[in-house]
């Protein structure tokens, strides 16, 4: 999965632009699975080019049809919002993506100017903004049929599939493993029987279109402000519950050093964050959300964390083939990471609660 130039990127540029010179490229952004790449035309315009793979999404189509639809949507109804989202480029024959020998998916995206990521929030203030554009991503899809997506990962975010894949896996390859996955197995057999917290709910729950992967890394903000503009990557994009979406969040934007942190153990989920957050979401789209949407927002980040520990766990005893990894033993250290911030949510989970009933409905 190396982001370095290769012919199918070229031939993907002559897809897209078989007229236009390209005068530069470079990778853009640390994503675990798409490769992505800034593009520079001779002309001065910036485009984004990115790779998908089949074993990652086996129904590229789908993927492809749901952002359309969804940017399509928000496209006419950001404009008075302030708000900004990535358009699909579209070939001169009418398609918005290529499909090369190997079964890979290339697209094109616009870039949008004067705009940064951060891996990670450090401020109350950060994720305040990020809570009211999770809320406007939500208000402006709000009249959006769900049941218009296609579901192109059907598992996506069903804790007690993940579960059941990584017993499979432990079952195939019969592991003895050392410390540290020793103790990634232990806390997994701690964590089991909170699996099926919002399945069991589900009927409760606000089922909408959600972003699927609002981590802290998919929000951009203006350049030199902590302003956030536009939400990125929607190849997540499909039917489920506001929670999925809230947990994610929540999980990635209120732990202050993200997945890099040296020392697993001393992941700490930051109250201040979580109260800017959510101070910050519900004054866009409180009236999304229902009593046991509010109830249950706590146990889901720690869920959610839960099962990307266990998803990160799963792709090291498997041998990497899905989350992309720069050194052996990364995406055991991510578990770890995750599985500390879950204990670290459940250690606070009563004053995280006090702080959501002070906010206002």
């Amino acid at each position: 999965m190396s982001q370095s130039p290769s012919t199918d990127l070229h031939d993907a540029l002559a897809f897209f632009l078989p007229d236009q010179a390209v005068a530069a490229f470079e990778p853009l952004g640390q994503g675990n699975i798409n490769d992505t790449w800034k593009v520079r035309l001779a002309g001065g315009r910036q485009l984004v080019l990115q790779r998908l793979y089949p074993h990652v999404f086996p129904d590229l189509a789908a993927v492809m049809a749901n952002m359309r639809l969804v940017t399509a949507h928000l496209g006419r109804a950001a404009a008075s919002d302030g708000l900004a989202f990535f358009r699909l480029v579209v070939a001169a024959d009418g398609r918005d993506h290529w499909i090369d020998a190997a079964g890979c998916c290339w697209r094109l995206l616009t870039y949008l100017d004067h705009t940064r990521t951060q891996a990670s929030l450090t401020t109350p203030a950060q994720t305040e903004a990020v809570g009211g554009l999770l809320g406007a991503f939500h208000l402006l899809t709000a009249d959006l049929d769900p049941d218009l997506l296609a579901d192109p990962l059907p598992d996506f975010h069903h804790t007690p599939r993940y579960l059941a894949r990584y017993d499979a896996v432990c079952k195939q390859k019969n592991l003895r493993g050392n410390r540290r996955e020793s103790l990634c197995r232990e806390m997994i057999e701690h964590l089991r029987p909170t699996a099926t917290l919002l399945e069991e709910a589900r009927d409760r729950l606000s089922r909408r279109v959600i972003h699927g992967d609002p981590k802290a890394a998919n929000f951009l903000f203006a350049a030199g402000e902590d302003r956030a503009v536009s939400l990125i990557d929607f190849d997540t994009v499909k039917p489920g519950l506001v929670l999925h979406d809230l947990g994610d969040c929540l999980r990635s934007c209120c732990n202050r050093e993200g997945e890099h942190r040296a020392d697993p153990e001393a992941t700490v989920f930051d109250p201040d964050l979580f109260q800017g957050l959510m101070a910050g979401y519900l004054r866009r789209a409180a009236h999304l959300l229902t009593p046991a949407d509010r109830g249950l927002l706590v146990a889901a980040a720690a869920l959610i964390s839960f099962e990307l520990g266990l998803r990160f766990f799963t792709d090291h005893l498997e041998g990497n083939p899905y989350f992309k990894i720069s050194r052996p033993g990364e995406n055991l250290h991510r578990a770890l990471v995750q599985l500390h911030l879950n204990r670290s949510i459940r250690s606070q989970q009563g004053e995280l609660e006090h702080r959501l009933a002070a906010l206002p409905a």
